[in-house]
């Protein structure tokens, strides 16, 4: 079984390497083959000039990497920014994949922005400007339910991957009522700080999951839990398409 994994904002392929090596651990390294992707501007592909590319651009990126890698009948599997882009990637190939998993992904209402989403049921979020701020702020949104230790070595590791800023500018995201062609599951994690619950359960409907599964932590699950989110994500994969 192949699985392709897209990371979040701010991070690259390098934020899914806890949950892989779990994958491994639970089935031998039976599990498959696994493809962590990066974003223009990140991971492998950080000093990219990214100034001029918008999400379709991604999208068709993203794709080229998973046909390069000769992957077939893809478990698409997204974190948080990812949710915008995986529906492109869908529309653009859909043979490419066989089920979607989402783990606390985004999905902005039209008007909105990655920035601004949370806006939709709460009210706008003070900006905090110095560096210290900044930090701290993003330690209690990504690191809430980690250890001290961990969430200062999990922070050491952020600053250094930006999705193109043109992601961050995008309002004009489109939903249709149509069915999904692909199994879908959201995974809520219901420790997020900075998607809460009722947030996540717009987005799932967004994203047109016909899943829920519910986790026990934070918004980087997959670093604060990554054995939990292998053992799902082996788990959803497995299910009968219907």
């Amino acid at each position: 079984m192949d699985f392709v994994f897209l990371h979040g904002g701010g991070q690259g392929g390098w934020i899914w390497d806890e949950t892989i090596a779990a994958m491994k651990i639970q089935t031998g390294g039976e599990f498959g083959r696994a493809l962590a992707l990066d974003a223009p501007g990140c991971g492998a592909k950080r000093g990219q000039n990214t100034k001029h590319i918008d999400t379709t651009d991604i999208a068709e990126e993203l794709i080229g990497d998973i046909e390069r890698a000769n992957f077939a009948d893809v478990v698409m599997v997204g974190h948080s920014q990812a949710g915008t882009e995986i529906p492109l990637m869908l529309k653009l190939r859909p043979n490419l994949f066989q089920r979607v998993i989402h783990l606390a992904s985004a999905a902005p209402a039209p008007g909105k922005t990655l920035m601004t989403f949370n806006e939709e049921l709460y009210p706008p979020r003070p900006k905090p400007q110095a560096h210290e701020e900044i930090f701290a702020l993003m330690r209690h949104l990504l690191c809430n339910d980690m250890p001290d230790e961990a969430a200062a070595a999990f922070m050491a590791k952020m600053g250094k991957d930006s999705w193109p800023p043109l992601t961050y500018a995008k309002t004009d995201w489109i939903y249709d009522d149509e069915p999904s062609k692909h199994p879908t599951t959201y995974i809520q994690t219901l420790e997020d700080t900075g998607l809460p619950i009722p947030i996540q359960e717009i987005f799932a409907k967004r994203l047109k999951a016909d899943r829920t599964v519910r986790i026990d932590a934070g918004h980087q699950a997959h670093n604060s839990r990554p054995h939990a989110v292998a053992e799902i994500v082996l788990q959803e994969a497995r299910r009968a398409i219907p």
